[in-house]
Parts: C-alpha cells; sequence; structure tokens
C-alpha cells in the first residue's frame, strides 16, 4: 500500500481575484496546498499570492482529530450508506459539517482520490495515520462483499466498545493519582510554608521538643532546602524513562509487566488488555479475514506492549500450523477459562462467537471494578490523608499542649 500522509496543518493565507473581478483575501486551514487551491478553485476565484503559516499550538490540538471524532464519523458514514447514500456524497455532507479543520482536510482527500477511482480503504490508509490497518482491513473486506455500510457498521460498533473499555481503565487511573497528587500538594505546602512559622514560634519557647516535633521540622529543613532539586531530579528521570521507553522495546515490556503488578490497576488493564484482544480478534474473523491477518492486526491496535508480544508469539506459533487455543496457552497470559472458550469456538466453526463472548464477559469485569474502585479506596483515602495530613498538624500542636500542661 501507499505511504501514508504525514502533513501537518498549516494555516494558508491567500489573496485573489473573484470571477466578478472583484479582489478578495483570506485564509484558510489546510494540511496541504492543493486543497486550498482546490476550495479557491471552487469560489471561482483566480490566486493572486498564496503563503503558508505555521499554526499555533493551541490551534493544533482545537484542530487535531482524535479517535472519538474517527469513531463518530465511522458511525455518520454506516448509518447514511445504510440509508442508500453513495459514499462520496457521504463524505462530502460530513466534511462540510464538521468543525475540525484536520477532518475537512482528511475527508476532502479522501473524497478526492474516490472520484478518481480510488477504493475507499485504499484512499483511507494513505490519507491519515487515524485509520489503522484493523480499520482499513474491514472496509476492504466491505469492498470485497459489496456491503460497505455493513463494513462500517462493524467498525463503529468495535470502536465505541473499545473507547468504552478505554474510558474506564482510565478513570481508574486517575481517581488514584489525583489523591497522591493532592497529597503531597498539601504536604509540601504545609512543610515549605506553615511549619517554618511554627518553628519561629517555637524557637522563643526555650524549651526541649517532642520528639515527632523535631523530626517534622528537619523534615521541613531538608525539604526547603532540596525540595526542588529533588523535584527536578524526579522529573529529569522521569524524562530520561520515557526517552528510554520509545527507544527500547526491552524497556517498554519491563515497563507493561511492572504496570500490571500494581494492586488492583494492574489487573483492570490485564482485563482490558484481554477484551481488546478477544473484540478485534472476533470483529475481524466475523468480517471474514483470514486468521493470521486478524492476529497481525490485534497486535498492532493492542495497548499494553506485554499483549503485544504475547499476541505476536500467537501469531507465529498459528503460522506454524499449532491450534490457537494452545498458541495462547504457550503465551502464558490468558486465564484456563478463556483457553477452553476459545479452543470449544475453534473446535465448533464458533471461535468469533467465543471470542465475543470472552470480550463481553471481560469488559463487564473491568467496568465493575472502575464502579466499585471508588467504594475501595475511599476509606483508604481517608486513613492516608488523615495520617500524612493529620500527622503534620499533631507534631505543630504537641509542644502547644506540652507548654500548656506545664503552665497548668
Amino acid at each position: 500500500m501507499a505511504k501514508r500522509s504525514q502533513a501537518q496543518l498549516k494555516n494558508y493565507r491567500w489573496k485573489g481575484t473573484h470571477r466578478s473581478g472583484k479582489r478578495v483575501s483570506g485564509q484558510l486551514l489546510a494540511l496541504n496546498e492543493t486543497e486550498v487551491r482546490d476550495k479557491l478553485k471552487q469560489q471561482k476565484i483566480r490566486i493572486r499570492r498564496l503563503k503558508a503559516k505555521r499554526i499555533s499550538t493551541f490551534t493544533r490540538l482545537a484542530q487535531r482529530v482524535t479517535s472519538k471524532d474517527v469513531t463518530l464519523l465511522t458511525r455518520q458514514l454506516a448509518t447514511m450508506l445504510a440509508t442508500g447514500v453513495p459514499i462520496i456524497h457521504a463524505l462530502k455532507l460530513v466534511a462540510d459539517n464538521h468543525r475540525k479543520a484536520e477532518m475537512k482536510s482528511i475527508l476532502a482527500h479522501i473524497s478526492k482520490a474516490v472520484e478518481s477511482g480510488t477504493p475507499v480503504s485504499k484512499a483511507m490508509h494513505t490519507s491519515s495515520r487515524h485509520f489503522d490497518s484493523l480499520y482499513v482491513d474491514l472496509v476492504t473486506t466491505g469492498e470485497q462483499t459489496g456491503n460497505l455500510a455493513e463494513a462500517f457498521e462493524r467498525i463503529a460498533i468495535y470502536r465505541e466498545k473499545s473507547e468504552r473499555l478505554k474510558a474506564k481503565v482510565i478513570k481508574a487511573l486517575i481517581y488514584p493519582c489525583m489523591v497522591v497528587v493532592t497529597a503531597l500538594t498539601v504536604s509540601y505546602l504545609m512543610l515549605t510554608m506553615v511549619i517554618p512559622q511554627f518553628e519561629s514560634m517555637f524557637k522563643d519557647f526555650g524549651a526541649d521538643l517532642p520528639w515527632f516535633t523535631e523530626k517534622v521540622l528537619q523534615l521541613s529543613y531538608f525539604t526547603q532546602t532540596y525540595g526542588s532539586i529533588i523535584f527536578l531530579a524526579l522529573g529529569g528521570l522521569v524524562f530520561i524513562m520515557s526517552q528510554i521507553s520509545k527507544r527500547s522495546s526491552h524497556a517498554r515490556l519491563a515497563a507493561s509487566r511492572l504496570g500490571l503488578k500494581i494492586p488492583i490497576i494492574g489487573a483492570v488493564m490485564g482485563k482490558a488488555s484481554i477484551a481488546k484482544f478477544s473484540r478485534t480478534l472476533a470483529t475481524s474473523l466475523n468480517a471474514g479475514i483470514p486468521i493470521l491477518s486478524c492476529l497481525t492486526s490485534s497486535a498492532k491496535t493492542a495497548d499494553n506492549t506485554y499483549y503485544q508480544q504475547a499476541i505476536e508469539r500467537i501469531y507465529d506459533d498459528t503460522a506454524a500450523g499449532v491450534p490457537i487455543y494452545i498458541a495462547m496457552r504457550n503465551s502464558n497470559c490468558f486465564p484456563e477459562m478463556i483457553l477452553q472458550m476459545v479452543m470449544i469456538g475453534e473446535e465448533s466453526g464458533r471461535l468469533d462467537e467465543m471470542l465475543n463472548k470472552v470480550a463481553a464477559i471481560y469488559e463487564f469485569e473491568v467496568e465493575n471494578t472502575v464502579d466499585n474502585l471508588g467504594k475501595v479506596l475511599e476509606p483508604m483515602i481517608i486513613v492516608f490523608l488523615g495520617v500524612v495530613v493529620g500527622g503534620l498538624v499533631i507534631a505543630m500542636y504537641l509542644p502547644i499542649f506540652n507548654l500548656m500542661s506545664v503552665l497548668g
């Protein structure tokens, strides 16, 4: 297949002359100059000057196409094609009503390619990286069977379920992270701003301080002296680790394995990865795509490096003639229940149906775990914040209590 487009969105400022003779000017956000020229030509404007300028980061983020945008596009195409609207008209209709310039440009590229005789799947593949291999394979199958509406419907259902699952995992990660960040922020502010005020007051007492108070004062001094250095060092470490992770597959694998071992969160991530693998494989098989191509797509769309490598091992074993349930068992990544269901599905010729059931079971488990996560973590959070913040407050008031008892 042709190489994907990697063009960046730019702001094209233009000056021209309308067919009526009136001089006009303006600006357009687009991915390439050809698109701007085509749009102005449709408006009967002869270009006198055209210059491209970089756009701001804020504009780029606001106009950027997200996974949700692609899912919505897929659902819109599925609905319109099912009602008999031709694909080119459907693409143009969505483009005309879309608010994001990048999506308008992508759809314009696809429409132009399809009008010139290029298959929709190939046009999507070359237009944007947002249409991954699984997306393109399913559209190709729809073209070959003559039912694009069904293909887009299948993709829309798959993407909608995948995004709901991803949102649940993100929700599970955000809650504890926000609690830890809040506790650390409050502790830092108390150690650097509140406790030093108490320290100057304690010096006026001229009495021995309790052991706990002395330790907290030492911690406050350490935080004031080295806090910024530690913060920069941690930031540098995170940056270095992220760069190593980008360049090293071994580092990504180690990080994903470590993530799966985190209590509660690791189980959610593992179940989500299994659910996505099962759903991707089931969707591909149901569309009539060969099993090896299905496994390739599943590996490319996997969000976890550990499971991605496991799927690649499954691919190698399956390519060598090993039944898929045995290949999955050899990867040591899947529970026995799943292996039994896959074995039954493979032997009965209903593998896609069984994989859909596996995906549904694990999606429910992820959803149930995340929904109950707040109830499980709430008492732990109260205790954690009470120990951290309450401990600092008690340490500061101990000398005052002692002084009051002495005066009494």
